[in-house]
């Protein structure tokens, strides 16, 4: 993936298309690997004879249960405010190093096969403009997962959908990297009086990393 080439008036990209992500049957336990992330909401059986009792909720053995599996960075007990987190910094600003394919790219080269003369002051702004621009931001929201989760509350993570990534225009910000978080998950086996329950460790797959892609 990354960018092949560059003239003063067309960017052409050729990256590779990524799709990663999980899909949720009627009534599946857990989510699934699939072709989309994030994880779609699940379809739960709406009967409350299957939820968790109030003392089934009891964080102390919940945190016992769940263990050096609680990222409080990921994972929230009671709900957390609503409001939108871009990681790791704020979008007019992407973090770490320029991306090798957009720092080497030639910006001399014509499609004439006549040579442009460009400063570096003008070269370093307009590389930084591009790598603005392309930038793939992970924006996290807060999701609430319901009672048939501890901790009910998990940080998901979106790519942005606002606008094209590319010039000309067409590509748009996609997943490429996920990590998985391991969340308690409320199961019942059986029917009514019959049944069974018990929290059971189950890994939900979050966004890590979104690029511009196809």
């Amino acid at each position: 993936e990354g960018i092949m080439g560059l003239s003063p008036t067309l960017l052409v990209y050729a990256l590779v298309c990524v799709h990663l992500g999980v899909s949720q049957h009627f009534f599946r336990l857990r989510p699934l690997p699939s072709e989309h992330l994030p994880v779609p909401d699940l379809k739960e059986d709406p009967d409350p004879e299957y939820d968790p009792r109030e003392q089934d909720l009891a964080e102390k053995p919940l945190r016992k249960k769940l263990g050096s599996h609680f990222d409080p960075n990921f994972m929230a007990i009671s709900a957390p405010l609503p409001v939108n987190l871009t990681s790791p910094d704020v979008q007019w600003k992407p973090p770490g190093h320029m991306p090798n394919d957009i720092k080497k790219l030639d910006l001399t080269e014509t499609p004439y096969g006549k040579r442009l003369k460009v400063g570096k002051k003008a070269r370093r702004k307009f590389l930084q403009l591009l790598w603005t621009y392309t930038y793939c931001p992970v924006v996290y929201t807060w999701k609430d997962l319901g009672v048939r989760f501890w901790p009910r509350y998990i940080k998901e993570g979106n790519c942005s959908s606002e606008r094209s990534c590319s010039f000309p225009e067409g590509m748009s910000c996609k997943p490429v990297k996920s990590i998985s978080k391991t969340f308690l998950r409320w199961y019942c086996q059986g029917f009514l009086r019959q049944k069974y329950c018990t929290w059971i460790q189950v890994q939900y797959p979050i966004i890590s990393e979104c690029k511009c892609s196809c």
